[in-house]
């Protein structure tokens, strides 16, 4: 049984999902299954399938919450100290092709946003990036292409 790394952020994320979809969208969809049932015929009653397959949806994502929790491992990044990008580490870099500026951290494969500049442990650029040191060169193998960052800072936060 795999941990699933995490931070303390991304497991209470997960665990307001859970309850979300336990204690709101389990009785929505039963809800709505009981109104589409009180129109008759099941056979050919599309609102009926529609609420069934929605109602399979919302327990699947039940299960694999469940599972994740139970094998979360909650590393917080502010007891980690490193001289190497590490899970957990905010890390500054230099983009060597444009000059760009970005700051990650990289977190859970639950967590990820690049938008908010979470990338998952497990993408391309938290492979490229881990184990480097500041000052060092990595190079990310991406489906958009090639591009190589230069390591600025790391910080544990």
């Amino acid at each position: 049984m795999d941990r699933v790394p995490m931070t303390q952020e991304g497991y209470e994320n997960l665990k307001d999902e859970l309850k979300r979809l336990k204690t709101k969208d389990r009785y929505q969809v039963a809800k709505e299954i009981e109104i589409a049932r009180a129109h008759g015929d099941l056979s050919e009653n599309a609102e009926y399938e529609a609420a069934k397959d929605k109602q399979g949806h919302i327990e699947a994502k039940i299960r694999d919450l469940e599972d994740k929790l139970a094998r979360a491992d909650v590393i917080d990044p502010s007891k980690l100290t490193s001289d190497r990008i590490v899970f957990g580490a905010t890390v500054d870099l230099e983009d060597l092709d444009t000059g760009e500026e970005i700051r990650v951290q990289i977190v859970g494969p639950e967590e990820g946003d690049m938008k908010a500049g979470k990338i998952s442990v497990h993408s391309p650029m938290a492979r490229a990036l881990i184990g480097k040191e500041v000052e060092d060169e990595a190079v990310v193998k991406a489906p958009g292409g090639t591009r190589s960052y230069e390591v600025k800072a790391i910080q544990f936060c």
